[in-house]
C-alpha cells in the first residue's frame, strides 16, 4: 500500500524537475541580465556588506520569481511557462528602468550604501512583480 502511494506521488517527479529546471535557468538569466543592465557590481557590493544592494538585488529576485512561480502555476505547457516567464523577466528589468529614471542618482546611490534608495528599488520589484504574477492568472 505504501509503495503503491509513493509511486504514484512520484509519476509528476519528471514534470516537475523539467518545470524546476527551466524556471532556474530562467533565474539564472534574469540574474545575468539583471546584473549586467545595472552599472554596479551587486554581488560584489553584498559581499562588502552594502545593506541597499542586498535590498535592491533580492527585491528585484523576489519580483521576478513571483510572477515566475505564477505561470509555472498556471501555464497549460511548458512552452506558455517559458514565453510568461520571459515576460515577467522584461517586466522586472523595466520596473528597474523607470525606478532608475525617476531617481537618476540610483547607480551612485546602491554602491554608496543608501539604504532608503535600496528599500525603494526592492519594494518597488516586489510590488510590480506581485501585480504581475496577479495579471498573469487572467
Amino acid at each position: 500500500m505504501m509503495i503503491e502511494t509513493v509511486s504514484i506521488s512520484l509519476q509528476g517527479l519528471g514534470a516537475f524537475a523539467t518545470y524546476f529546471g527551466v524556471s532556474l535557468g530562467l533565474l539564472i538569466a534574469f540574474v545575468l541580465i539583471y546584473v549586467t543592465i545595472t552599472p554596479y557590481k551587486e554581488i560584489q557590493l553584498i559581499r562588502e556588506n552594502n545593506t541597499a544592494a542586498a535590498l535592491s538585488f533580492t527585491g528585484a529576485l523576489s519580483g521576478f520569481v513571483i510572477p515566475l512561480g505564477s505561470a509555472v502555476a498556471h501555464s497549460v505547457s511548458l512552452a506558455d511557462m517559458l514565453i510568461w516567464g520571459l515576460v515577467a523577466m522584461c517586466v522586472q528589468i523595466v520596473t528597474y528602468l523607470c525606478v532608475k529614471a525617476v531617481f537618476p542618482n540610483l547607480p551612485a546611490d546602491i554602491p554608496h550604501n543608501h539604504v532608503p534608495k535600496g528599500i525603494v528599488l526592492g519594494a518597488i520589484s516586489v510590488i510590480i512583480g506581485y501585480l504581475n504574477a496577479m495579471c498573469m492568472t487572467y
